[in-house]
């Protein structure tokens, strides 16, 4: 599988953004796809992750109630809406899959791919 992430961009705080993950070659309904996020000098950090299959989304607390995680199987695409954005938003986020059990959604060394990441820069 190859993932490929777009959508990022410059946003006023209060605003709001839409990236994409799109998957190409194969893929198993056994999956998570996950975003994570890093901001410079920090450790990259779990943002939400969903079954490919489908099911609940789990989201991290910092950003629970303002992005939604989606995705689209006909396409073959995650996306994940960020609203209500805040300067500590800003990263580059990546998506990534991997076979990840349920308790260690959050551990990035658990997914096996990544995409290239897009930045997302929030200004105050």
């Amino acid at each position: 599988v190859q993932l490929q992430a777009s959508g990022g961009g410059l946003v006023q705080a209060g605003g709001s953004l839409r990236v994409s993950c799109a998957a190409s070659g194969r893929t198993f309904s056994t999956y998570t796809i996950g975003w994570f996020r890093q901001a410079p000098g920090k450790e990259r950090e779990f943002v939400a992750a969903i079954r490919w299959s489908g099911g609940r989304v789990y989201y991290a607390d910092s950003v629970e109630g303002r992005f939604t995680m989606s995705r689209d199987n006909s396409k073959r695409t995650v996306y994940l809406q960020m609203n209500s954005l805040e300067p500590e938003d800003t990263a580059v986020y990546y998506c990534a899959v991997g076979n990840v059990i349920l308790s260690s959604l959050h551990y990035a060394d658990q997914y096996h791919t990544w995409g290239q990441g897009t930045q997302v820069t929030v200004s105050s």
